[in-house]
């Protein structure tokens, strides 16, 4: 045998000698994907829990350990040791404040959760930082601090005003969801009766003015027509900031498959909730299983509410809802890369603002365990590191881009009550 024969042999059998050599592991593919993209999730309620848990009072609040239990016995799905953990980068905060027809307390509300996510962040200048575009955000990322930006969860947060939603971006706002639970006077939500059937003619120049400005149009919760509409109008890329699909889990929250490749055509992003009752079709039948029996429950002991009370807790007993494993988070992926591709991917935790989550996915520190299933699915480091912040990244950048390209245009005025 001559020498280049020999060493070809030698190289060969040390292949098949030694494959973890030759092969990583899905939790090292995801590792690698982790360190060199870290996530940027497009959504965590952390300054609404510390609205309802301390009333906003946070001087004395550790956020670097949150796993304290609380007087109600939940414990907060992130701090600064968790958010490290799960290999967070970037972070969308949520300045949510709850649907409510009294549009200028919920204005009031939203300043005051822009002003504690401010406050939160402040605390912390070796961990957090507080982004107003994505250079910004990228030389953070890079500096290993978690990157902030706000996002505003619903349109109630602008009162129907264009110069709210103007005063909210100079305020560091960088989305708004159009609705949350409710319609707005401007919008139908997924999960209230349609009342415009999608966007009203102000609501069109709602996403105008949010193109102009370089705010993303976040369409989660927002109605089927809602969604087409908006997609109609921006002329910048869109995200869905926390949803599921709905051909994986028929919920109102998630996206429709009539919908998707509007989203693919526009640029933009589908980031994968992780609240269980989006994500697990099971788990959604267990649901409304319960709301039945629940109100037959009322309606068979009408006038006595505590025998009621009892029954549901004994059917609860007897009917435990599902575990939701965390393969069903990765359906949803699958499904949005079979249809639109990998580009329109990412992921929105909706932590610390849900209740169920899959298992081991329980709070920020389980995102490696996600990309580590999709590694297992056949999902390159390339494609992972997409997923975890590049396509958010991209979007945010071409939302810039836009706006920069508008800087002679005028704002839309619209007349204010005399």
């Amino acid at each position: 045998m001559n020498k280049p024969t020999l060493l070809a042999g030698l190289a060969a059998f040390a292949l098949i000698s030694t494959p973890a050599l030759a092969q990583k592991t899905p939790e090292a593919v995801a590792e690698a994907a982790l360190k060199k993209a870290p996530i940027f999730d497009g959504h965590n309620d952390v300054p609404w829990e510390l609205r309802g848990s301390v009333g906003n009072v946070i001087n004395a609040f550790d956020f670097n350990d949150t796993t304290k239990a609380k007087p109600d016995g939940s414990v907060m799905h992130t701090d600064i040791q968790r958010l490290r953990k799960g290999h967070v980068g970037a972070q969308f905060w949520s300045v949510y404040v709850p649907s409510n027809t009294n549009e200028q307390q919920a204005v009031q509300q939203t300043i005051e959760q822009i002003d504690v996510a401010k406050r939160l962040i402040a605390r912390y200048p070796n961990d957090l930082g507080l982004a107003s575009t994505s250079a910004e955000l990228e030389r953070q990322m890079k500096a290993g601090k978690v990157a902030g930006m706000l996002g505003a969860e619903g349109g109630q947060s602008i009162g129907s005003s264009l110069a709210v939603l103007r005063e909210l971006y100079g305020m560091g706002v960088r989305y708004m969801t159009l609705t949350h639970s409710k319609n707005t006077p401007w919008a139908d939500s997924a999960t209230d009766a349609p009342k415009y059937d999608g966007l009203t003619d102000f609501g069109r120049q709602v996403v105008q003015e949010m193109n102009r400005l370089g705010m993303i149009v976040d369409l989660s919760h927002v109605s089927e027509a809602t969604m087409k509409d908006a997609l109609e109008v921006s002329k910048a890329p869109v995200m869905f900031s926390h949803s599921g699909v709905r051909a994986v889990n028929d919920h109102p929250r998630n996206v429709p498959d009539s919908v998707l490749p509007a989203v693919k055509a526009n640029g933009g992003v589908v980031m994968v909730v992780l609240y269980a009752a989006f994500l697990d079709p099971k788990l959604r039948a267990h649901g409304l299983s319960r709301t039945a029996e629940k109100a037959r429950l009322e309606a068979l002991y009408v006038g006595n509410p505590d025998a009621a009370t009892a029954a549901l807790k004994a059917w609860d007993a007897a009917n435990p809802a599902p575990q939701t494993p965390i393969g069903i988070a990765a359906d949803h992926i699958d499904h949005l890369k079979k249809t639109i591709g990998i580009d329109h991917i990412g992921i929105g935790g909706d932590y610390d603002g849900m209740d169920a989550t899959p298992v081991g996915l329980e709070d920020v520190a389980g995102y490696p365990r996600l990309f580590a299933e999709l590694a297992r699915r056949g999902y390159t480091q390339a494609e992972l590191e997409k997923i975890s912040s590049g396509n958010m990244i991209r979007v945010l950048k071409a939302v810039e881009a836009y706006a920069a390209s508008r800087k002679g245009q005028p704002p839309i005025e619209t007349p204010v009550a005399k």
